[in-house]
């Protein structure tokens, strides 16, 4: 699939993740890395330390081709997980929010924890194992 196609596919999250990060960014920052845009800011770091279901919170997200992170050390770190996320937005365009959460409600189901047994946070944490 050609990069513009894979964008296109990926669009409707990234629009999602365009608002949020413009929304949150006082005295923040935005970058393009690799194709990627990257956000930070104090308000992007406490949405992600509180409003996610992670107890200690997401040090980023991924909303197609926008990585929201707490901060730029935490964007850095987090750099080669999130973008497995967003090769697996480039793959399944708008269905994967929907995938991403029926994955972590069928782990729930099954006994597991909807963030860590998700297929999806797995298969990012294998990948990236992989690379190292």
């Amino acid at each position: 699939m050609s990069r513009i196609l894979r964008y296109f596919w990926a669009g409707p999250a990234t629009v999602i993740g365009l608002i949020v990060a413009f929304a949150l960014i006082r005295r923040g920052r935005i970058a393009c890395v690799d194709g990627v845009i990257e956000a930070h800011s104090p308000l992007l770091e406490r949405a992600l330390s509180s409003l996610t279901p992670l107890a200690c919170g997401a040090d980023a997200m991924t909303l197609g081709h926008v990585v929201l992170g707490q901060n730029a050390r935490a964007l850095e770190i987090t750099r080669e997980h999130e973008r497995v996320h967003v090769r697996q937005y480039e793959s399944w365009g708008p269905f994967f929010l929907p995938a991403y959460f029926l994955a972590g409600a069928y782990a729930l189901a099954t006994g597991g924890h909807p963030y860590f047994d998700n297929r999806f946070e797995r298969d990012a944490r294998q990948s990236c194992q992989r690379q190292a």
